[in-house]
């Protein structure tokens, strides 16, 4: 039942609020703004809305936009230097996960020494511990995946080591300001509101299911879980259903919180693994191929039935009573979304590569199969693979 709660940023959510920014009080004097390396920004007018509300709150600002779907070490390395050089003093994060994930470590390193992989606590990082404050963060999320505006942790690819694991964990890397504003949002793509829906359902699931789960992340856990499946399949029909998406903007938020107070299980250093040697490969499509199998592998271990049950039922189906309910939710909302017939091999993962990926996500976030209430070996992990695959 115990648990400590510590989330110190200062959460601006709902329709419009990033016109509230400039009113805020802001870390800083020079901003280097963070984004993708893609248009959306750009395109849809975030950007432009974003360094207005900074020039109206007298904040200089440079821009960074080199950060692709699964962050590398190396963007980042650049990204750090980028900000040196311009004496910026805070980073805005303007995207989704990656551009958040990517600008903690940006803000990291722009004023420690050395390399990110210094810092990595996994793999072959050094484990080394920031020996100066990073620079404040302020983060405008554009999307409802990762949670990443409201906890102090990202994940980066090592692309010389196939190595894809979590930096943080430091207080200092918290946002110090989140704008949740679902307006950002309408122009995310069906398939990639799916992706980061699903991504944002299964922080929930795994932190509730998890050895880690306590009081106060069940709370959060089951409310988010009951949003995404309510509202989750209408924002992938409808984009601009702006209730469907405040709710699973809202879902998100809460997720990146429970994470905060509980731990994601091996579910998430599995999909680590395949996107660590297929960068194409989207985090939340990643989950999805694997999700079945996996949490049918702790059902038939009876980890935690009357979980399953509980999820089940907010998930939508009210009569659920046992355990496989959940997956026949989990798998209905799925097929709700366009996204139940997903397949690994169309990133290029082949079938001679589950063993490598099972070991390769011990070697790198290995933690989080601590949180599993049940031990899975390599050759577990390596079966759920297998019975993923298409």
């Amino acid at each position: 039942m115990s648990f400590q709660m510590y989330v110190p940023t200062r959460i601006l959510f709902g329709e419009g609020q990033l016109a509230s920014l400039h009113d805020q009080k802001l870390p800083g004097r020079k901003a280097m703004i963070v984004i993708s390396n893609g248009k959306s920004t750009k395109e849809n007018g975030a950007l432009e809305r974003t360094e207005k509300e900074l020039a109206l709150a007298d904040v200089e600002t440079v821009l960074f936009d080199k950060i692709m779907a699964n962050p590398l070490k190396s963007t980042v390395m650049e990204g750090a230097a980028y900000a040196k050089e311009n004496n910026c003093d805070f980073i805005v994060a303007l995207g989704g996960g990656s551009v958040m994930d990517a600008s903690k470590a940006i803000a990291a390193m722009a004023t420690n020494d050395g390399d990110l992989w210094d810092y990595i606590a996994g793999g072959t990082g050094k484990g080394m511990p920031l020996a100066k404050e990073p620079l404040p963060v302020v983060a405008i999320t554009t999307t409802a995946g990762t949670g990443s505006e409201v906890d102090q942790w990202g994940v980066v690819s090592n692309e010389e080591t196939n190595e894809k694991i979590g930096f943080g964990g430091y207080d200092s890397l918290f946002p110090q300001i989140a704008v949740v504003d679902p307006e950002l949002m309408k122009s995310v793509p069906a398939k990639f509101t799916a992706y980061q829906g699903f991504d944002a359902l299964f922080h929930s699931v795994e932190c509730y299911i998890s050895a880690a789960a306590n009081l106060i992340s069940d709370m959060y856990v089951l409310t988010a879980i009951e949003n995404i499946g309510t509202y989750l399949g209408r924002a992938v029909k409808d984009g601009s259903d702006m209730e469907a998406r405040e709710h699973v903007a809202f879902a998100n938020t809460l997720s990146g919180v429970v994470m905060t107070l509980s731990a994601c299980t091996s579910e998430h250093s599995m999909e680590h693994a395949m996107s660590a040697y297929h960068h194409e490969l989207p985090h939340g499509a990643g989950l999805i191929m694997i999700s079945k199998a996996y949490f049918t592998h702790f059902i038939e271990k009876h980890a935690c039935d009357e979980r399953f049950v509980r999820m089940a039922q907010v998930l939508g189906m009210k009569d659920a009573k046992e355990p496989m309910d959940f997956i026949t939710a989990l798998v209905q909302l799925q097929k709700e979304c366009g996204v139940a017939d997903l397949k690994m091999s169309d990133y290029g993962i082949q079938s001679d590569e589950f063993m490598t990926l099972a070991q390769n996500a011990r070697a790198t976030m290995g933690g989080l199969f601590f949180c599993d209430r049940v031990p899975m070996s390599d050759e577990e992990c390596a079966a759920i693979f297998e019975k993923s695959y298409r």
